[in-house]
């Protein structure tokens, strides 16, 4: 594995890739998305196939 010229902290990455999505840190922002995965309805599940 070759060493980069310039090695950056993985932190830093995620941190840099977070900027450029333009992520939200607010605590609503994450209230919103935890209540669309709350709220969503369970999978319904399929027959499954007969076997011999």
């Amino acid at each position: 594995m070759a060493k980069a010229e310039k090695s950056v902290p993985q932190i830093e990455k995620f941190r840099e890739a977070a900027r450029e999505l333009e992520t939200d840190e607010s605590e609503a922002a994450f209230d919103r998305a935890l209540k669309k995965v709350v709220k969503a309805p369970p999978p319904k599940d399929k027959p499954k196939a007969a076997t011999k």
